[in-house]
């Protein structure tokens, strides 16, 4: 790599000498802008295509818009063709490189999109860091990466947020539709419920949010999903096993909300159960899935039960699972789940967890602030149908008389009112209310 050459590349991925597209506002901005000053290292993972390299060109923006010349920003884009391959030496090279030809006048922010890509690249960082020679933000699609290597190399030095594919809000913003408070909400409330459905089912992609036609969401979300399972899962950790992963891949996303045990899966997969565990790792490492524990006072019991999966984006129940029939009831779970996974990245001392007791009485989420239940939700489309009604309030009460928690709540799709009961009341909220507020 020749130093003129690097800038060449660089300079159609950097505002030096123009003003480069930064997208459509992200919330998450508005939560790492304070920390940009800070001497962390700003760690932005998620899964492949939601965003992170969006958001972090918002945040160069924020820098300039703060009076930062734009020479004194660096953006790398490791998943330019010119880049592929590289490596510590090379990673080096570019940074002596921007010195040497765009000189900036002060202390540099650098921005390392899809870091993942570079090997040894935590050398690199750590060694900017500790002699505090630029602000440092990165982003990867892989958590393990982020987060192992990270807390290994840099021992507590970085801030990590997790990106999630577009939540309901901002969905409708990047369909024109911009809801700034309660009052907004309640006077487009018409238009809200028009585009949920959309939302349930397309997901929240930002390039599909701004397609209308769903073949082409569809064809779109599956090459995503091919690529992190080829590149992000079979080629990175080197599976031979290639139909084994394909096919756990595609159970689980065919199987979202669904209680799962490696021992019951292994023979309807033929696969071991050591090799289930292992591989289930491989696909929550790369962010197409999640794993929710069931809650228990007992950590060992909660450590030997069953625990529930989750796809982190609908678009891949929908156009990759394998089903027979609609299932509004599981997309609207996902969602929920989703959606908690999002409030509880965004505040630590949140957890959340499914609950059963020995009678099969179950409760869809359990939230815990600190050592103190907070909330018990039920998820499920509609309560027309009475036995649904009995039984999804039978499971509210039972857990908040053994959890002590009367916060009790039922999430639907278009249903709203209460129900009084011995353990207390019980609201009915409809999903589009809880996803605002």
């Amino acid at each position: 790599m020749e130093s003129g050459e690097i800038i060449s590349v660089l300079e159609k991925w950097n505002f030096w000498n123009r003003d480069i597209d930064t997208g459509i506002r992200r919330d998450h901005t508005d939560a790492i802008k304070p920390t940009l000053d800070l001497d962390k290292v700003i760690t932005l993972t998620g899964v492949r295509r939601c965003g992170k390299s969006y958001i972090a060109r918002q945040l160069a923006k924020i820098l300039i818009e703060r009076k930062i010349p734009p020479e004194n920003i660096l953006i790398v884009n490791f998943e330019e063709p010119y880049f592929e391959g590289a490596d510590l030496n090379d990673l080096v090279k570019i940074y002596e490189s921007y010195r040497e030809i765009i000189k900036p006048s002060g202390k540099p922010y650098l921005i390392l999109d899809e870091i993942q890509e570079v090997s040894k690249w935590e050398k690199f960082v750590r060694s900017i860091n500790e002699k505090k020679e630029a602000n440092i933000i990165i982003t990867g699609s892989s958590s393990k990466l982020m987060s192992e290597e990270l807390a290994t190399t840099l021992t507590g030095r970085q801030l990590t947020y997790r990106i999630f594919p577009l939540s309901f809000k901002e969905f409708l913003r990047f369909k024109g539709l911009e809801i700034a408070d309660e009052k907004s909400a309640y006077l487009n409330t018409e238009n809200i419920k028009k585009f949920l459905w959309e939302y349930a089912e397309s997901g929240g992609f930002p390039e599909t949010a701004l397609i209308e036609d769903k073949d082409i969401q569809n064809r779109i979300v599956f090459e995503y999903y091919n690529t992190i399972i080829n590149r992000d899962i079979i080629s990175r950790f080197r599976i031979r096993g290639v139909d084994k992963i394909k096919s756990l891949a595609k159970y689980y996303i065919s199987n979202i909300s669904s209680p799962i045990t490696y021992r019951k899966l292994s023979p309807v997969l033929d696969t071991p159960v050591e090799t289930l565990s292992r591989f289930s790792e491989y696909l929550q490492t790369s962010n197409i899935v999640f794993f929710l524990d069931r809650f228990s006072f007992s950590l060992k019991e909660q450590q030997n039960s069953p625990r529930k999966v989750y796809a982190i984006d609908n678009s891949f129940f929908t156009a990759i699972g394998f089903r027979f029939m609609e299932n509004r009831g599981k997309l609207i779970e996902n969602l929920a789940a989703v959606e908690l996974r999002r409030r509880c990245e965004a505040s630590p001392s949140l957890s959340y967890f499914y609950w059963k007791d020995q009678q099969q009485r179950e409760v869809d989420f359990v939230i815990k602030e600190g050592n103190k239940i907070k909330q018990v939700i039920q998820v499920c489309y509609s309560l027309d149908d009475l036995q649904t009604k009995e039984r999804e309030i039978k499971g509210l009460k039972r857990a908040a008389k053994v959890l002590n928690c009367k916060n009790m709540s039922i999430i639907t799709w278009d249903e709203e009112g209460s129900i009084d009961t011995e353990e207390g009341k019980i609201k009915i909220i409809p999903l589009w209310k809880w996803l605002f507020f």
